[in-house]
């Protein structure tokens, strides 16, 4: 059960790019260039930190927003809003010392917990602008998200904490989006 959770959650959260790159494509989403650029950089570095602290089934989601973060942020380029302000770039500094730190120390759990506040920092201005200008941002993308999140905690095996802190965070992370997100549209229905 566990390792078809796993896949169907990897195939969720890289199905829930499709409705967020076509809605970037119409002009209706406006990813955040420094958001989508800092996830993409660190969700590389979490994947191989994550599958190195003994994720298994879990480790599809992070396959999934790897390549589908590459995707959003290229786009982000060219049909996206935002700068680098001084927070990006800490952020991206903050992805590299995780790399640095991982290496130095010989620990993917330490440069896992680093990624994952990387990741959250990275996740700010676009926890903004879900906040500010909701429309900006695909509900059904993010449902998805939040929903291949949620069936990723079925995919642990082990519950140790090397293992539930990528789930964990991922359903917190993208649960705060969804509902700032579909907030509006859930109020006004």
């Amino acid at each position: 059960m566990a390792v078809v959770a796993g896949w169907l959650a990897g195939l969720l959260s890289l199905v829930a790019f499709v409705p967020y790159i076509l809605s970037t494509l119409r002009g209706h989403t406006k990813p955040n260039r420094a958001t989508w650029s800092i996830w993409t950089v660190n969700s590389f570095v979490i994947a191989a930190s994550y599958y190195s602290s003994g994720a298994t089934n879990t480790i599809w989601v992070a396959v999934g927003y790897s390549i589908g973060s590459l995707v959003t942020a290229i786009l982000s380029y060219r049909f996206g809003t935002g700068g680098w302000n001084w927070l990006d770039r800490n952020c991206l500094t903050g992805a590299a010392i995780a790399l640095f730190c991982w290496w130095w120390f010989d620990s993917a759990l330490i440069a896992l917990i680093m990624s994952l506040s990387v990741d959250f920092a990275g996740a700010l201005p676009t926890i903004r602008k879900a906040h500010l200008e909701p429309e900006t941002e695909d509900r059904i993308a993010w449902s998805l998200f939040l929903s291949g999140n949620c069936v990723n905690l079925m995919a642990i095996e082990r519950w140790m904490f090397s293992i539930v802190i990528y789930p964990a965070y991922m359903v917190l992370a993208s649960g705060l989006i969804a509902l700032l997100v579909l907030r509006p549209r859930l109020h006004n229905d």
